[in-house]
């Protein structure tokens, strides 16, 4: 890939995916609805995440929580879709790991800002767990998010050792 439309294109489809996902999981999971995938390790369970990541903020009065979780998102996400418009520029030096990972945090996080917006609260129904440990629950926009902050960590380290070998 290696145009503007190609990069966005990539987190158009992964916003796409989020939202098939969650409305799968709302059409055909009751909430709180339980289903073993691979059991002592992943369910399929239906949850609605009023806060932010790891439920913060979500015991907090809807009406601010919400603007300000759909502010902070829409900022964020503002600011992401910029550093990619930019790292796509014909003349930018930014690697191929670099703009795959801000297409997929940027898929990600409009398919989260298109649930609080909609809704108020996103949908998550990933649960990974080894005997009584569970994670917290989260979905495919979190997933995205999560894959390209490492894959830009990972990108920024490597950089960072070729540059001073150079």
């Amino acid at each position: 890939m290696s145009s503007r439309a190609g990069w966005f294109g990539l987190a158009a489809a992964v916003a796409a995916l989020d939202r098939i996902s969650k409305a799968v999981v709302q059409a055909y999971v009751s909430p709180w609805e339980t289903i073993p995938v691979i059991p002592g390790f992943f369910n399929v369970i239906h949850t609605q995440n009023r806060g932010a990541a790891f439920g913060i903020l979500s015991e907090q009065p809807a009406g601010w929580r919400i603007a300000l979780l759909v502010g902070v998102s829409g900022a964020v996400t503002a600011a992401v879709a910029w550093l990619l418009w930019r790292a796509t520029n014909a003349q930018a030096a930014e690697s191929r790991l670099t703009r795959t990972a801000l297409s997929l945090v940027l898929g990600g996080a409009l398919g989260n800002l298109y649930d609080r917006v909609g809704s108020g609260v996103v949908t998550d129904f990933l649960d990974f767990y080894a005997g009584s440990h569970h994670w917290h629950t989260f979905n495919l926009a979190d997933s995205a998010i999560t894959t390209g902050a490492l894959l830009l960590a990972f990108d920024l380290w490597f950089s960072h050792h070729r540059e001073a070998k150079a």
